[in-house]
């Protein structure tokens, strides 16, 4: 052989090189995150989610993959994309949606490890054996949304108190609309007050939910948390200020975008948490071996702007002890 083609010889396969040691590498461990509602909607949860990831040391892109998938509400949706995570061998599946969303997943697979970050009482639709020691393969942070219901409803209830009704906005695919109307039932009972409940499965049905409640007089709103709700929310704030509807909803995000307050926990920090465990688990602790972290603390948000809109004076005692007032 000349030395010319030696040479030329040399430098294809020296060029090839690189090509076969990138081949030759292992693929990255990918996460299937399962969104209930809209990406636009959870992008600051996100944000949280990934910065929990670099928190457990486990950096998107150099360490793991994301596939996102979105459910905009609609749980039904939830069991073949579950499924199709299954068949895709994902290293772990995080849930970031609804009760029925988890329970979907947890259908689909029991040896993929499932993260969750809902609102509702994990032990109380078996989806974890115990706070503490969840057992099999799910864990993950439940921020107790559903059990806020009666604390909002005497938030809401303080600041509009000439109200005699206050509607109730459920959508009746989630687990959690039942219950939760039957605790607003009591609590409205105790306060002599009716409670006006709506249903809404959809986009459309939310703003004939807001017309209807309207006309049946209802004197202040609240919601059922569900991912179809929490993935409208300027749809819901417009129609709250259209019905002239005072409205008290779970997270800050909607009071900064106009809604009259919020009383939940930090929906952001919650999903940074969830973050922190799926590194944790990529890294190799097991789900059963992580307690379901739940929030310490919840935050009041009150939208004096929009107070003074609706002709609503808040009472000094609600404004005291708001963690944030926005004028």
């Amino acid at each position: 052989m000349r030395r010319r083609d030696v040479i030329t010889l040399l430098g294809g396969a020296a060029a090839a090189w690189p090509f076969a040691v990138r081949a030759q590498q292992p693929a990255l461990p990918v996460i299937g995150f399962l969104g209930g509602a809209t990406q636009s909607a959870y992008a600051s949860y996100v944000d949280g989610f990934r910065r929990g990831l670099v928190d457990a040391g486990q950096v998107e892109g150099r360490d793991v993959t994301i596939e996102l998938h979105w459910l905009e509400g609609r749980s039904d949706r939830a069991p073949v994309l579950a499924e199709e995570l299954v068949r895709r061998r994902v290293a772990v599946i995080v849930v970031a949606g609804g009760t029925a969303d988890v329970l979907a997943a947890k259908a689909a697979t029991t040896t993929i490890p499932i993260v969750f970050a809902i609102g509702g009482d994990p032990v109380k639709f078996g989806l974890v054996a115990s706070f503490n020691r969840p057992g099999g393969n799910v864990t993950g942070v439940s921020f107790l949304a559903n059990l806020l219901a009666t604390k909002q409803f005497e938030v809401l209830h303080e600041a509009v108190p000439k109200a005699a009704a206050i509607g109730l906005l459920v959508n009746p695919a989630n687990p959690n609309a039942e219950p939760d109307t039957r605790e607003l039932r009591s609590a409205a009972a105790a306060l002599a007050l009716k409670l006006l409940v709506i249903s809404a499965r959809d986009e459309g049905e939310i703003d004939t939910a807001f017309a209807t409640l309207a006309k049946q007089g209802a004197g202040a709103v609240l919601f059922s948390p569900d991912a179809l709700f929490g993935g409208r929310r300027d749809k819901i704030v417009a129609q709250a200020a259209r019905y002239a509807l005072p409205t008290i909803y779970l997270v800050r995000e909607y009071a900064m975008a106009g809604g009259l307050m919020s009383y939940g926990p930090n929906l952001a920090e919650a999903y940074r948490q969830a973050g922190v465990y799926a590194g944790r688990i990529l890294k190799g602790e097991k789900p059963s071996d992580l307690p379901v972290i739940q929030p310490t603390r919840f935050d009041l948000v009150i939208n004096l702007t929009t107070a003074k809109a609706l002709g609503i004076e808040v009472p000094p005692s609600l404004l005291a002890r708001a963690d944030e007032v926005i004028e």
